[in-house]
């Protein structure tokens, strides 16, 4: 019940379109890290596994995440997976059409290009604009615009004294008309 009424309260959240920059798909993902381990050689399951450690920097086109650690997957169909994991992990990417940003945090975030979603666990907070959610757990679906929240009691994890999602809206401006009480 509760998570039908977050995803309502986010349908109203973001009534504006929030898909990220859809030509970030196309380019190629950059590393930059203090060290590194590529497994370059297949595997029997044909996944690639590379590990970057320290003031590790993801890009690819207008996404950005920072993170003491990633570790990159690679399937045998070219798909992406990346774990980040920091103090904070930090993501941000360009919305499409818009100079407006989507810009996310959490302990640990995970990347999937094949879904174009991306997960924030622990002390995840999601923020565009001003607008802003937070909780222990925020699912973002780039591509459909949907995001979860679920605080730590429900997802039976104690994660802090505060465990309770938090969201704030700002108000949307108003037409010059509408100050007027005339019809």
């Amino acid at each position: 019940m509760k998570t039908h009424f977050l995803a309502f309260l986010f349908s109203l959240f973001f009534t504006q379109t929030v898909l990220a920059e859809r030509a970030d798909r196309d380019k190629p993902i950059h590393l930059e890290a203090d060290r590194a381990t590529v497994e370059d050689v297949n595997r029997k399951d044909g996944n690639r596994i590379s590990v970057f450690t320290g003031n590790v920097v993801l890009t690819q086109g207008t996404l950005l995440i920072r993170a003491d650690k990633v570790v990159m997957k690679e399937d045998a169909y070219g798909f992406r997976y990346a774990t980040a994991w920091g103090d904070l992990v930090s993501f941000r990417q360009k919305r499409d059409g818009l100079n407006e940003y989507i810009e996310g945090w959490g302990k640990r975030v995970e990347l999937d290009n094949k879904t174009d979603k991306i997960e924030l666990f622990r002390k995840a907070r999601l923020k565009r604009g001003l607008d802003e959610v937070q909780g222990d757990y925020i699912s973002y679906d780039m591509d459909s615009e949907f995001f979860q929240v679920i605080g730590s009691n429900e997802r039976g994890v104690e994660t802090g004294l505060d465990n309770r999602v938090r969201v704030v809206i700002q108000p949307k401006n108003k037409p010059d008309n509408a100050d007027t009480d005339t019809p």
